[in-house]
């Protein structure tokens, strides 16, 4: 069937639309329906980045061979399927997104939204077909920069359009938080993926997405792939992407508080029962004045005092330390450094009795607030046995040869105990005459001494005793005395 050859386009008519497309900004093309191109506006051309009509091409075909085009998921558009062969296919498309860039460019330069419109004189066959095109190019840029924003941002979000509550964006934060792919989540619906599932007030929620509205942080647990939930805050914030309204999510991973929360509890507790078991006194207080909130079993006991006698008083009050301006040195020291180590102190036992202590303080939280531990350590015991020993050593100095050697005598068992009736190790590689004078040595007898003993001059006898250190690793005769009880020999 031959078809009826379209009436050729009036010049007048043709330059009329000329002026007025002139001064629009949007684009506009001009085809006869043969494919020609008759005309394109300023805006046109600026948007395709040439100066004249000649540079699109004369034709639909050539415009083809000039331009390559693509979808915004990056899909080349086929020939057929450009927006100038639709419209001479007599297909109508109100608002298409394409991607435009020079054929012989890497990358798309310009993002259009193209619409077509038809005219004719007589409501026959058209007379003129024409492209509409709206630059875009900046808003899908801002588009584009929001969505690589979002990806590259770590906290977890996605994006829910409101129009049929459908996930259209999820970062990579989210997918790890929750476990889930991409797959699982783009394109679902919240009744498929109920993320609001365990949320407080989630009827209020539900109907601020349905009216895309602001939803305040709220507590929620968020259901994971592996089929827990983990304790999040959410929070929804409306915004416009490709002019549709959507709501966009952000997540706070609170589930390591959760479990610091946790692990805070079961340390309190474990302190609990350390500091009731334990066997030195432990004293709490806390404030300025360092009230007493806690007292365990080994405080009762090193004082005399029961728990309400104490509880919620100061040291004063129960005239506790036997020199107040030490304390309150102490506790100078507390609030400078946060605590101490190891000083001698004086308490005072409910009888009056004194008490010598070694304490320690340190600054501690219990139940968030601020606190002081102190410990006392009863040495009252060891301070009397260093008195004894001080009494002993002044008793033992009236003799002091008789000091003298049982001080050596003791050196030698404590460094060289020996069970009763362990056999003596014999000296190693001494001769008999050397052993002779190693054991008069031991005798606190100088060389003169030992030659008489022995019969023989004072030099042989030097001679002896400077082997003698030789071989056992000594220079002077207390050494050799201290060698010689190590090893049983003049003991």
């Amino acid at each position: 069937m031959t078809k009826t050859p379209a009436k050729p386009l009036h010049a007048p008519t043709l330059h009329h639309l000329e002026q007025l497309m002139t001064g629009l900004l949007e684009g506009v093309i001009l085809l006869d329906p043969t494919g020609t191109i008759l005309s394109a506006n300023p805006a046109a051309l600026r948007m395709h980045g040439v100066r004249t009509v000649n540079d699109l091409g004369q034709t639909a075909d050539e415009y083809a061979t000039r331009f390559r085009l693509r979808y915004r998921d990056r899909r080349k558009l086929p020939r057929r399927e450009y927006p100038l062969m639709r419209l001479l296919a007599g297909e109508s498309f109100p608002d298409l997104i394409v991607e435009v860039a020079p054929v012989d460019a890497d990358e798309p330069r310009w993002v259009h939204q193209v619409r077509d419109i038809v005219m004719d004189e007589d409501g026959g066959e058209p007379d003129c077909l024409g492209l509409v095109i709206n630059d875009v190019s900046e808003r899908f840029d801002a588009e584009d920069r929001f969505e690589a924003m979002f990806h590259a941002n770590p906290a977890p979000a996605l994006i829910i359009r409101v129009a049929d509550q459908r996930y259209v964006l999820v970062n990579q934060g989210f997918l790890d938080l929750s476990g889930y792919t991409r797959d699982q989540i783009i394109g679902k619906t919240l009744f498929d993926f109920d993320f609001l599932a365990e949320v407080d007030r989630k009827a209020f929620v539900k109907d601020c997405i349905s009216a895309g509205k602001t939803i305040p942080q709220l507590e929620a647990e968020l259901p994971l792939a592996n089929g827990e939930t983990t304790l999040v805050i959410l929070a929804g914030q409306p915004i416009e992407i490709s002019n549709q309204d959507c709501l966009l999510f952000t997540f706070a991973d609170l589930e390591p508080r959760r479990r610091a929360e946790h692990a805070l509890k079961a340390s309190e507790r474990h302190f609990s029962s350390v500091f009731e078991m334990a066997p030195v006194a432990m004293v709490v207080t806390d404030g300025a004045d360092n009230r007493i909130v806690q007292v365990n079993a080994g405080f009762k006991a090193l004082t005399g005092h029961s728990e309400s006698a104490v509880i919620g008083r100061v040291a004063d009050d129960l005239q506790l330390w036997n020199d107040a301006a030490q304390r309150d040195e102490l506790e100078v020291e507390i609030s400078e450094h946060g605590g101490f180590r190891g000083h001698d102190v004086q308490l005072l036992h409910k009888t009056g009795e004194m008490v010598d202590c070694l304490v320690s303080a340190e600054r501690i939280s219990i139940d968030g607030a601020p606190c002081v531990l102190w410990l006392y350590q009863d040495i009252s015991a060891r301070r009397r046995g260093e008195l004894a020993l001080v009494e002993a050593i002044d008793a033992v100095m009236n003799d002091a040869n008789w000091l003298s050697r049982s001080i050596m005598d003791k050196l030698a068992t404590l460094r060289n105990p020996r069970a009763p009736g362990q056999a003596s190790a014999p000296p190693a590689d001494l001769s008999k005459r050397e052993r002779e004078v190693l054991e008069l040595i031991c005798q606190d007898m100088d060389d003169a001494a030992i030659a008489e003993r022995l019969g023989l001059s004072r030099n042989t006898i030097r001679n002896h005793v400077a082997r003698l250190y030789a071989k056992i690793g000594v220079n002077r005769r207390s050494a050799a005395i201290v060698w010689a009880h190590e090893r049983g020999v003049g003991a």
